[in-house]
């Protein structure tokens, strides 16, 4: 992702310290080597899931087990990876990040089918299209969603009042209904207020509109498919705001600096409420949400998983549906900005609340009709090292003055490249 959850996960550290967690590194105890099933292990990273919620489990489950609670600092996947490949030290339960997932279905072998446990009759609560992703091809379900990030469009209000355009969310969702739509506003906008841009860099753009597809970069049929229209569409989409001025051209090294300066809108997930609180919150009171152009997508969102080696597979299975029910996820929405898979958690007043920071606006009024209408998309394992290239050479465009055409050709090939020697047809 173009902009990570850098203000949330500092947070999520110190909230971990002083709810008492446990803090331990990648080698600590595991299933692996003991068949103790009164005691229990669970990893995730910071800001994976809210620590309060785990700390309560703790507690909530301790007459039948001790959970011990290791936060992961670090590449979370290589030591899961490692861990899971020696066979010891193995956590009874850890988190998968959502985009990590599509890489461990083909060896599911080493996770728990869910389904055997309970997850069947319970799966109903969770979107389905967020289900699915973790699901091999065979039904086995090897993920319990944690969370999902549905995108919208953040705005600054007091910027879009400046430059005398509307305000009220439903009117800027209407204004900015199509991906044209919203570049036609942000022409209007640089007009009016020199100096500013529409979006930090065409690669999130490219990130978003690939997202509001059925369809990604390798087919079902283990096919390239990268060099298709639906991508061709989703390039062309990207490098528009550049032609048009409308993009600042910053990384996420320069975003804290520009995101409460010159920067009118954002597109993100829900969890990006918070970077840009932390960022800029000088700005409080000033920013909206909207629908997204063009349709929501997803961006993050992970799981929680039970590998082979777990000692109490039912325990295990009780804690995890206890920590994600839709009453807790709702809390972790409230502790700290982790939108919830299960729909019901959003009538719940944790999540119905105004947020001050974007004037009091119920900002689940955007996210909750967002998360429902995700498209269902096909990700394969190899998908995100064949995105790489594309957003390698949308970066050369805006750094080096590369012909967007001519930068499309390399990354096609590159992506070619890259698909054979994954596997890919």
């Amino acid at each position: 992702m173009d902009l990570s959850r850098r203000g949330f996960l500092q947070a999520a550290a110190l909230t971990a310290a002083a709810s008492g967690l446990t803090v331990a590194c990648g080698n600590g105890s595991g299933s692996a080597g003991s068949k103790n099933g009164k005691n229990l292990t669970l990893w995730y990273w910071g800001g994976a899931l809210s620590d309060k919620v785990v700390a309560e489990a703790k507690t909530h489950f301790g007459k039948e087990v001790k959970l011990t609670v290791a936060s992961i600092g670090g590449d979370f996947k290589s030591k899961l990876v490692t861990t899971l490949s020696a066979g010891t030290s193995v956590p009874d339960i850890t988190g998968i990040k959502g985009e990590d997932m599509a890489s461990f279905l083909p060896n599911a072998n080493r996770f728990l089918d869910l389904n055997d446990l309970g997850f069947k009759e319970i799966s109903s609560k969770y979107l389905d299209w967020k289900t699915k992703l973790a699901r091999t091809e065979d039904g086995k379900q090897i993920g319990f969603p944690i969370d999902i990030g549905p995108t919208a469009l953040f705005y600054r209000a007091d910027q879009f009042d400046k430059a005398g355009l509307p305000t009220d969310p439903d009117k800027v969702a209407a204004e900015a209904g199509t991906w044209e739509d919203y570049f036609a506003l942000g022409v209007e906008l640089r007009k009016k207020l020199p100096g500013t841009y529409l979006i930090n860099n065409i690669s999130s753009v490219f990130d978003m509109a690939v997202g509001q597809g059925t369809e990604r970069f390798i087919d079902r049929d283990n096919r390239f498919i990268g060099d298709q229209d639906h991508i061709r569409k989703a390039w062309t989409t990207a490098v528009r705001p550049y032609t048009l001025g409308l993009d600042a051209k910053i990384n996420d090294n320069s975003w804290n600096a520009a995101i409460g300066k010159n920067l009118t809108t954002e597109l993100g997930a829900a969890w990006h409420a918070l970077d840009i609180e932390q960022a800029a919150p000088n700005t409080k009171g000033k920013w909206r949400v909207c629908a997204m152009p063009g349709g929501p997508a997803n961006q993050g969102g992970s799981y929680l998983a039970l590998p082979k080696q777990c000692r109490n597979p039912e325990e295990a299975f009780k804690i995890i549906s206890w920590i994600l029910s839709p009453e807790n996820d709702a809390r972790g929405f409230a502790d700290a900005a982790i939108f919830p898979a299960a729909p019901a958690a959003y009538s719940m007043p944790a999540m119905t609340g105004g947020d001050p920071f974007f004037g009091g606006q119920k900002v689940i009024e955007v996210f909750g009709p967002a998360a429902k209408a995700i498209p269902a998309s096909y990700e394969a394992p190899a998908d995100a090292a064949v995105m790489a290239p594309y957003k390698t050479a949308l970066t050369s465009i805006e750094a080096k003055g590369v012909k967007p055409d001519d930068a499309w050709q390399d990354a096609v090939s590159q992506a070619k490249q890259i698909a054979r020697r994954q596997g890919v047809k």
